[in-house]
């Protein structure tokens, strides 16, 4: 039986579990695409994508537009005949014209459990919602923001002290099984999808570095998850004088009633800062140009027990 002629779309390592799925299941695309190569690192040298990275490996055609909206590139797209277009944190919003060109539809691999937090950022937005539970959906894609029907979900508990890059690292491995397990029933149309309730829709907005200051005014909880919800990226910081400060784990305490923002104490275990309502224990930092310490460490080379923040 031949393998049926898919584009795959995607670009992070999110996208690169269902990338791998598919060539694993034997159903490599007959093309990626992916967002042009960006500059990154300390160097800022031009770097392919996860995506680009690997298919390159396996011999597979690689394209990177910088737009679809360009009418060559729904037309060198529809020349490739494909059967379906699956996307995963892709990047690019795909135009009705590339929409309309696979006979099986448009299907995106997508990091919540639709209609709860459409959108960019999912799942950040889930561990900062205070979420106990997410998944990962895949939906047929229509011209809306992953308004779409649903073919199949998967729900996964969100961890107590889960980080937004380790919860990202199980649902990217979730979306590629349930890819592997539903292709070909959703490709043969043997497996109906269920339209959305638009009314409980909630979305997750493209994240920006100052979403991830810890404002002392919010009460301790917020920012604990706030700190799991920016780990690995950008990280949480709080500002100390100038110095941008990182903080890459914490935990919320009851606090002694101090106006917010004091350092209630610094030592070994932990530098414990009061909030709106209680106080985090902040556990490991990192200053601007070095390595993340713990708390005792931070405080051993910053005196910063006492001050306001």
């Amino acid at each position: 039986m031949n393998s049926p002629r898919i584009i795959f779309a995607g670009t992070p390592e999110f996208a690169l579990a269902s990338l791998k799925a598919l060539v694993e299941s034997g159903n490599p695309p007959i093309a990626v695409l992916t967002q042009p190569d960006r500059p990154a690192g300390r160097g800022k040298q031009l770097t392919a994508s996860p995506v680009k990275q690997y298919a390159q490996a396996q011999g597979i055609d690689v394209l990177q537009p910088e737009s679809l909206r360009d009418d060559e590139v729904p037309a060198g797209l529809a020349a490739l005949a494909p059967e379906i277009i699956i996307v995963a944190a892709y990047g690019l919003l795909l135009p009705q014209a590339v929409l309309d060109i696979p006979k099986a539809g448009c299907l995106n691999v997508h990091g919540s459990l639709l209609p709860r937090w459409r959108g960019a950022a999912p799942i950040q937005a889930a561990i900062l919602a205070g979420d106990q539970q997410t998944g990962v959906c895949l939906m047929s894609m229509t011209a809306g923001l992953d308004c779409g029907p649903v073919y199949a979900s998967a729900v996964l508990d969100i961890g107590a002290e889960e980080t937004a890059g380790e919860l990202h690292d199980r649902l990217a491995a979730a979306g590629a099984e349930l890819l592997a397990k539903h292709l070909a029933e959703i490709i043969d149309a043997r497996l109906s999808a269920r339209q959305q309730d638009d009314s409980e829709a909630s979305y997750a907005h493209k994240i920006k570095t100052s979403d991830a200051q810890m404002d002392w005014q919010q009460p301790a909880e917020n920012l604990a998850r706030l700190v799991r919800a920016f780990n690995p990226v950008p990280g949480a910081y709080f500002m100390l004088g100038d110095d941008r400060i990182k903080c890459w784990s914490a935990t919320a305490t009851a606090g002694n009633g101090t106006a917010a923002g004091t350092v209630i104490a610094a030592g070994p275990d932990g530098i414990e800062v009061a909030c709106a309502e209680g106080a985090l224990r902040m556990l490991n930092l990192q200053r601007p140009g070095k390595r993340p310490v713990t708390a005792a460490e931070f405080a051993a080379q910053v005196d910063i027990a006492g001050r306001q923040l």
